[in-house]
């Protein structure tokens, strides 16, 4: 017997999980195949606040009950986002899962959190005590480690609006098409004005314990102009080399770096560098 209650509000939702220790559940795709102990659901999908895009002069804002579908269905989602959500397993797996859940189950290997470590996105995060605004990689703390208190919910999603002359590449490495859980994944956001690289942004998924980005490397490119990037590139490429400390998964862990840094040597050149 499943045991649970059902919110029809935000503020429903919010007395329910300050009142209860309850497991949030909105699609329900990661919590179905695990073996809790007679849990009890809190659950979301009902909830209207949770379930709308919408956008104001900065954000692409994103509910936590928004499904896979919606959003590829949806014209403010950004393009890179949907190229992300479109791989994730089936379309009876897409129609159910949703964003907030794809956080909320803590895993390195979710694919729309990696669009948001890239983007620099934040979180809305909710309770009946107030709300907070989270940057996405203070978040995520260590795998399924979440900066998420037992009385908080994820409510929204939001993401950076694209800038004209932003690029991007994603990629996901997979066993085969069957196989949904990504071995290796990679986002990259290239930005160039007046000559210079303004924003470089590189994620990798699948491959450590939480997402992997990092900002002071990115930092070698920004500023400079095409040429002088091309010159740092083997320097670029060996600190991420030297920094990177994956772990072993279905496959090992040199493998996965050797494809990481195959991946954003590929993101490179594509962006002319």
């Amino acid at each position: 017997m499943v045991n649970g209650y059902t919110a029809h509000s935000l503020a429903e939702a919010l007395e329910i999980r300050a009142a209860h220790s309850v497991i949030p559940y909105a699609g329900g795709t990661d919590l179905m195949v695990e073996n809790r102990p007679n849990p009890t659901y809190l659950f979301l999908a009902r909830v209207p606040e949770l379930r709308g895009i919408s956008k104001d002069e900065t954000y692409i804002r994103i509910g936590a009950a928004v499904t896979y579908t919606q959003a590829l269905e949806s014209p403010l989602v950004p393009p890179l986002m949907k190229a992300a959500v479109a791989q994730i397993a089936a379309p009876a797996i897409r129609n159910a899962g949703t964003f907030g859940g794809n956080l909320g189950n803590g895993s390195a290997k979710a694919d729309s959190v990696l669009i948001e470590f890239v983007t620099d996105a934040k979180l809305r995060i909710a309770s009946a005590r107030g709300e907070r605004l989270v940057n996405v990689a203070d978040f995520y703390q260590g795998r399924k480690q979440l900066d998420l208190a037992s009385d908080e919910l994820i409510a929204e999603i939001l993401l950076p609006k694209p800038t004209p002359g932003e690029r991007w590449h994603y990629e996901k490495v997979g066993g085969r098409n069957a196989l949904a859980i990504s071995r290796v994944s990679f986002a990259g956001v290239y930005e160039k004005q007046d000559g210079r690289i303004v924003r470089l942004a590189a994620g990798f998924g699948a491959v450590a314990a939480t997402i992997l980005r990092y900002p002071d490397l990115e930092a070698m490119l920004v500023g400079k102009t095409v040429e002088e990037a091309k010159s740092l590139k083997p320097d670029f490429l060996a600190a991420y080399e030297g920094r990177m400390q994956l772990t072993r998964g279905r496959v090992s862990a040199e493998y996965r770096k050797a494809v990481c840094l195959r991946l954003l040597g590929a993101f490179l050149e594509e962006m002319g560098i």
